[in-house]
């Protein structure tokens, strides 16, 4: 394989092709179906499945299959795949769906509103994750350009993940003859330390979210009359809280909610510290001298990828500092977002959750508990030792520097329901979401030199996956059924109902 060119028709390709792609992609409002209950009826989500499945068709792949699949009641889901040699298969994946615009944005700048300064392209999702699409199979083409190989390739590019991917699991087993059984995923909506070097993901927390309403009374009341009778429904709320989290320190209290972290995390936090320095806290926006909650750079690493934390929201039940009265409010309600250990349980934690704080509440107000679908964490496999070779070559190849291991603070429900379907996977998580990227926040963006680079690496890992194979290492991509399967795609079963 000529890594020359490939890196040369991948940088062609971004600028001429991807970049302007995302830049219509970018404008659609295609918000996650929990933060738009009407998705369905606004169209903005067939929107975006049109853009890219349309320009998904266009490429020049030989034997590549593009379907939009659509069970009852669900979000699409854009399906692909293209044959390749031998009996292995690569799945990868990524998503379409945004987070909703939030507030703060520089003047300029807009969630919908595309902007390119320099080596960034602003606004929501091209980074989280619309370039997904376009770079697995910008990936696929490149490696063929530079005479390269790879297995047969599946792409699965869902609708529901910034709403904990509740729709995936029915299309994996829609789709389940027709997927196989991989041996190889490449998931491409990680995270990154730095813009310099290809960073693998060790490991993803998960999540419980839930609403917590109080009430101490029907309707609001003068404060003046009621405060010193009526409890303040804000100081229940915060007492239960503090049952889950030491105000001062931070620390999630209840042993429940933690796990012993492995020795290999420990020592892959330990050199992520060492390569990211001060960089792995200044890159946030600090507002003038607020510090970090802890001074090592280590326990840093290790707080953001295998304990649990917490944050608050979204209230309810407060008005705005304009318009507030002397009112003693009847109720409060907080909506919390609490990241668990990776391999924490997550329904145990979240039934806990729930009895923890709606159990025996102070002066007997009513207190409401409502969970979230709860997202479960993810910890790798062993890594093989030739995907960790091939993993390093790819980012000294087209970065110049050695490929980086750590885990991340974020939930990818997918990758736990993956690593339960294919226990003899291996996996390469990445991503693009870097320093400042401010995924989910404002002023998101994409670095469009790193999704070049990265692109570049996942085509040299494919085809290092199938030089493994060649060799003798392992044939675990045969079909569900034990066929092999077929350079071109065989007869199918019925297609889910539309």
């Amino acid at each position: 394989m000529d890594d020359r060119k490939l890196r040369s028709f991948v940088d062609d390709t971004w600028e001429q092709d991807i970049v302007p792609q995302l830049v219509d992609y970018i404008r659609i409002p295609n918000k996650s179906p929990a933060f738009d209950k009407d998705w369905a009826k606004a169209g903005h989500m067939h929107r975006a499945v049109k853009l890219i499945a349309d320009w998904c068709k266009a490429q020049p792949i030989e034997g590549l299959t593009v379907e939009v699949v659509e069970l009852e009641g669900r979000t699409p889901l854009i399906y692909m795949e293209v044959p390749g040699e031998g009996d292995d298969c690569v799945l990868l994946y990524g998503h379409l769906d945004k987070q909703p615009e939030m507030v703060g944005w520089f003047d300029g700048l807009g969630p919908w509103e595309p902007v390119r300064k320099g080596d960034k392209l602003y606004g929501r999702g091209g980074a989280d994750d619309g370039y997904a699409a376009f770079a697995s199979l910008t990936a696929i083409r490149a490696l063929k350009e530079a005479g390269g190989k790879h297995a047969r390739c599946v792409v699965l590019i869902e609708g529901c993940e910034e709403s904990g991917s509740y729709d995936l699991p029915h299309y994996i087993d829609a789709l389940k003859d027709r997927i196989g059984t991989p041996s190889l995923v490449v998931c491409l909506d990680s995270g990154c330390g730095n813009y310099d070097q290809l960073w693998c993901t060790t490991s993803l927390r998960g999540v419980v979210g839930a609403q917590v309403k109080v009430e101490v009374l029907s309707e609001g009341v003068h404060s003046g009359d009621a405060s010193g009778i009526v409890p303040s429904s804000f100081r229940v709320l915060r007492e239960l809280w503090s049952r889950l989290e030491d105000s001062e320190t931070g620390e999630i209290l209840p042993k429940q909610f933690h796990v012993k972290i492995p020795k290999q995390r420990r020592q892959q936090a330990k050199l992520a510290a060492k390569v990211l320095g001060d960089k792995l806290w200044k890159r946030f926006p600090w507002a003038e001298k607020t510090k970090p909650m802890a001074k090592d750079r280590v326990e840093m690493v290790l707080n953001r990828t295998w304990r649990p934390f917490v944050e608050l929201i979204g209230v309810d039940g407060v008005p705005s500092v304009e318009k507030g009265g002397n009112v003693l409010r009847p109720f409060t309600t907080a909506k919390m977002s609490l990241r668990l250990p990776p391999s924490a349980d997550p329904v145990a934690c979240s039934k806990y959750l729930a009895k923890l704080l709606g159990s025996k509440p102070p002066h007997g107000a009513k207190v409401t508990v409502t969970t979230d679908e709860p997202g479960a964490g993810w910890d790798a496999p062993p890594l093989a030792g030739w995907l960790e070779a091939a993993s390093e070559r790819a980012s000294q190849t087209h970065f110049g520097k050695s490929c980086v291991y750590m885990g991340e603070g974020g939930t990818i429900p997918f990758m736990g329901m993956l690593g339960e379907k294919f226990p003899k996977a291996q996996f390469m998580i990445t991503g693009v979401l870097g320093p400042q990227s401010n995924a989910h926040g404002p002023n998101e963006f994409l670095h469009i030199p790193m999704g070049k680079r990265l692109t570049a690496c996942v085509a040299q890992v494919l085809q290092e996956h199938l030089v493994r194979n060649e060799k003798g290492a392992g044939k675990s991509g045969k079909a569900a059924s034990g066929k092999k399967a077929q350079p071109k795609q065989a007869k199918r079963p019925a297609r889910p109902k539309k």
